[in-house]
């Protein structure tokens, strides 16, 4: 395997990583550039995935842990990816939950396997009303003290934070924002864009594709605190077909399950960090619905709409809220079956779910210097 780039975009959960991925990753085709994604979790059937694969895109799934844990299938993946499309960027989207990528990622990455991989410098992003929030800029629910330890260690080892959803605030919020992030982590660059939208992608793009990855000393991080904090939050995932007697409107079945699980969840006083699904109709695989919840106050948004009613098809359900799993997956199957078999007369079938508490992270390698 020649050499190539590797980028790897951080950020928590629901900072919008994976539209910037395939953002970047469009940008590097038309430009011929062949690109493979590594897409990563603590568990398997992945929203991200789903959606890469709708794109038309070379990828690899990496579950069971996130990248640090899981070093050696990170670059199983690589290799996988170099023989089935012989990509000339790499693009790896790590768990959202997970930090410390500098020392146990990065670090490696440069020194065991330089001679494959260009290492870009480690971006994160972060969604600024969320970010606002934990930085303590301005009132709203936010995280527990320990999930808010990871949210700032991610931005601590940052070579470049990247404000994104910059059409949700005005232009005095993205100031403050910026200002506070710049003080607080100076190291860092700081960019400002909407992937959603597209805008102000091109300054950014131009630092990974062609800057070099930082050789300042890894942040120090108490792996306790790090597994208390990560462990806060419940993970839900399922796999479910759905099938009924007459075509029914799937983009009205994801907004209503959307609004129904925020309804609930926010009546258990539930935070959620990120829930998203989408539904793909099975007599059209060119096809795919996509919708997304940030936070438990915002507005769900189509982030892609079917374009046609379907009668069956697969729905990926990915749900992560500070809760207990077990009343999270408890509140999903409720309200499932509340919308789809009662609203919507579907047939609903589980094909995979599970529900867990992140384990405790033991990082393959870490290396705080170059």
């Amino acid at each position: 395997m020649s050499e190539a780039r590797y980028i790897m975009i951080g950020g928590f959960l629901g900072a919008g990583k994976t539209t910037a991925m395939l953002r970047l990753a469009h940008h590097l085709v038309r430009e011929g550039r062949t690109v493979g994604l590594i897409t990563n979790d603590q568990s398997s059937g992945l929203v991200d995935t789903a959606l890469a694969r709708a794109n038309g895109l070379p990828v690899a799934e990496i579950t069971g842990g996130c990248f640090c844990c899981r070093f050696q299938s990170l670059m199983d993946a690589a290799t996988q990816l170099a023989k089935e499309s012989a990509p000339d960027v790499f693009l790896a989207e790590p768990v959202g939950s997970c930090t410390d990528l500098r020392a146990s990622v990065a670090y490696p990455l440069r020194r065991l396997y330089g001679e494959q991989f260009s290492v870009a410098p480690l971006s994160v992003l972060v969604d600024p009303v969320r970010s606002l929030r934990v930085l303590g800029l301005e009132p709203g629910k936010a995280f527990a003290p320990k999930v808010v330890y990871v949210y700032r260690k991610q931005l601590e080892e940052a070579d470049i934070i990247v404000i994104n959803k910059c059409d949700l605030v005005d232009e005095a919020r993205r100031a403050k924002l910026q200002e506070a992030l710049g003080r607080e982590f100076p190291r860092a660059k700081i960019f400002t864009i909407s992937a959603l939208q597209a805008k102000g992608m091109e300054g950014w793009f131009g630092e990974i594709l062609d800057g070099d990855l930082a050789t300042f000393t890894a942040p120090e991080l108490d792996y306790v605190t790090y597994a208390e904090g990560e462990a806060m939050l419940g993970w839900c995932n399922a796999t479910v077909k759905v099938e009924g007697e007459r075509s029914v409107d799937g983009n009205a079945l994801l907004r209503e399950l959307t609004v129904e699980m925020q309804r609930t969840l926010s009546r258990q006083g539930i935070e959620v960090a990120h829930f998203k699904m989408t539904l793909a109709p099975e007599e059209d695989g060119g096809d795919i619905g996509v919708i997304n919840l940030v936070r438990g106050d915002a507005e769900p948004f189509m982030a892609h709409t079917l374009g046609a009613e379907l009668q069956s098809g697969e729905l990926i359900l990915n749900l992560r809220a500070e809760g207990d799993p077990e009343a999270l997956y408890g509140a999903l199957t409720d309200a499932l079956l509340r919308i789809a078999t009662e609203g919507h007369k579907l047939e609903v079938t589980f094909e995979h779910a599970e529900r867990f508490r992140p384990p405790k992270p033991v990082p393959t390698y870490r290396m705080a210097e170059v």
